[in-house]
């Protein structure tokens, strides 16, 4: 696996809820790149359960949406924003549970939509929650002016 920096974190203001390693009420998310795979492994927190200490639907569906943009970030070299989100919620996942993993790959794309498939699996490796994310992908020029994205180059030191 290799690791996949955050060029963001650099960017004054910058507190993503979902990748941002400063902010404490965020998820933090990290990632890796395994193949034609972006992984993050996560350690369910107690403040993100729902009923019954079962991980938030809300977020979840954050969690996909997330990696399904650094999907578009590192494979497509390009920035994007979400489109549509299709969540379907197959088996429950505790916050009690050790690290679950959160991964998703670019299933198509032409050249302005970009589908990403992304599931969340639970420490036993069972399939919890699966997406899929449609994305509106901009070319490397307005991601670079409109959305600070870095270049590929930054994303790996």
């Amino acid at each position: 696996m290799r690791k996949i920096g955050n060029p963001y974190s650099n960017i004054p203001g910058y507190n993503c809820f979902g990748c941002s390693p400063r902010n404490e009420q965020g998820l933090q998310m990290d990632f890796y790149e395994e193949g034609e795979w972006i992984i993050c492994p996560w350690k369910p927190k107690p403040q993100f359960h729902g009923y019954g200490n079962i991980l938030h639907g809300g977020i979840q569906t954050t969690m996909l949406d997330e990696i399904s943009a650094w999907v578009i970030n590192v494979k497509l070299e390009t920035a994007g924003l979400t489109a549509n989100i299709d969540v379907k919620f197959k088996k429950a996942l505790h916050t009690s549970e050790k690290p679950i993993t959160i991964r998703a790959k670019l299933q198509e794309h032409s050249k302005k939509i970009a589908t990403i498939y992304a599931e969340l699996l639970n420490d036993k490796d069972e399939v919890c929650t699966v997406a899929e994310v449609k994305y509106y992908i901009f070319s490397q020029n307005v991601a670079r002016e409109k959305l600070y994205y870095p270049g590929i180059k930054a994303f790996y030191s």
